[in-house]
C-alpha cells in the first residue's frame, strides 16, 4: 500500500452516500416549534365517576331526548370511550336509572301534619311530575321500571308513612302509591310528546284541544249527541287544572276506602 512522504496512508474519500453520525445527546440543534397546523387544542378529559356520566346523559336527554342517549354518545359527551363507561354503569339500562333517580332527588317529601295528608300527598306528587316534565321525555325511562334508587325509595318510604298516619288502610296505601307513581309519570310522559309536536312557541295543550274541538264539531249530533252536547267541557281546562282534577278523584276515593273500612 502506498504511503505519503511521512509515511502515513492517506484517508480514503467519502462515499456521497455514507450517512452522517447523528449528534452526541445534548449537542444537537434545539428542539424546533411545532407547526401551526399541528397546534390543534385537545379537548379537555373530565375525570370519570359515576355522577358525571349521569350528568352528562342528562344533557344529552334535555338536548336531544331520550332516544339519542346511548353509551357511545355519552362517551363522546366526555371526550373517551365507550368502554370506559363500563367501570361505572353496566349498561345503558342502569344509566337510565340513574338518570331518572337524580332527577327525583329534586322533590321534597315532608314529614307527616295531621289533617294534612291529603295536601302534602298532592305537593310531592305535583313535585315529582314537575320534575320528570322539565327534563323532556325522561318520564318514558320510568314506565315499566320499578324505581329503586336511593331517591325513588325516599320518596315511595315518605308517601306511604304520610298515608298511614292518616289511617289509610295498608293495602291501599300499597297500591295508590303504585298508582300515583303511574298517573304522574304518564302525564309527564304525555306533554313531551305534545311539546315534540307542537310548532315553536305553540302551546301543545292548546293545539291538541283545538283539534280535538274540529273533531267535535264534525261529528253528527244524532249519532254522537253527548261529545256534542259536552263540546266545550271535553276541550275546556288546562293541563294543569286537569292534572288537580285527577288527582282530586284519588285521593278522594283513599278517604273513601279508608272510611269503609273503618
Amino acid at each position: 500500500m502506498a504511503q505519503t512522504a511521512r509515511g502515513k496512508t492517506p484517508k480514503s474519500p467519502k462515499s456521497p452516500n455514507t450517512p452522517k453520525t447523528p449528534p452526541a445527546a445534548g449537542q444537537g440543534p434545539t428542539e424546533l416549534p411545532t407547526p401551526p397546523w399541528r397546534r390543534r387544542a385537545r379537548p379537555v378529559r373530565q375525570p370519570l365517576s359515576q355522577p358525571s356520566i349521569v350528568d352528562a346523559a342528562l344533557r344529552i336527554v334535555d338536548a336531544q331526548g331520550l332516544d339519542a342517549v346511548s353509551m357511545r354518545r355519552v362517551a363522546e359527551e366526555l371526550n373517551t370511550g365507550p368502554a370506559s363507561l363500563y367501570v361505572y354503569v353496566s349498561g345503558k339500562e342502569e344509566l337510565l336509572e340513574l338518570v331518572l333517580d337524580r332527577v327525583l332527588g329534586t322533590v321534597d317529601v315532608p314529614e307527616p301534619v295531621p289533617g294534612e295528608w291529603e295536601e302534602q300527598v298532592k305537593g310531592v306528587v305535583r313535585e315529582a311530575r314537575d320534575a320528570l316534565a322539565s327534563h323532556g321525555d325522561l318520564a318514558r325511562a320510568s314506565m315499566a321500571v320499578i324505581a329503586a334508587g336511593p331517591n325513588a325509595l325516599v320518596i315511595s318510604e315518605g308517601l306511604l308513612t304520610i298515608l298511614r298516619a292518616a289511617g289509610i288502610p295498608d293495602q291501599a296505601c300499597a297500591w295508590i302509591l303504585d298508582v300515583l307513581m303511574l298517573y304522574l309519570s304518564a302525564d309527564a310522559y304525555e306533554s313531551a310528546l305534545y311539546r315534540s309536536r307542537a310548532e315553536s312557541g305553540e302551546d301543545p295543550a292548546v293545539m291538541a284541544q283545538a283539534y280535538l274541538d274540529e273533531v267535535i264539531a264534525a261529528l253528527p249530533g244524532e249519532r254522537f249527541p253527548s261529545l256534542v252536547a259536552l263540546k266545550p267541557h271535553m276541550v275546556g281546562g288546562d293541563r294543569d287544572a286537569r292534572f288537580e282534577f285527577g288527582l282530586d278523584i284519588m285521593i278522594s276515593g283513599l278517604g273513601v276506602v279508608a272510611g269503609r273500612e273503618k
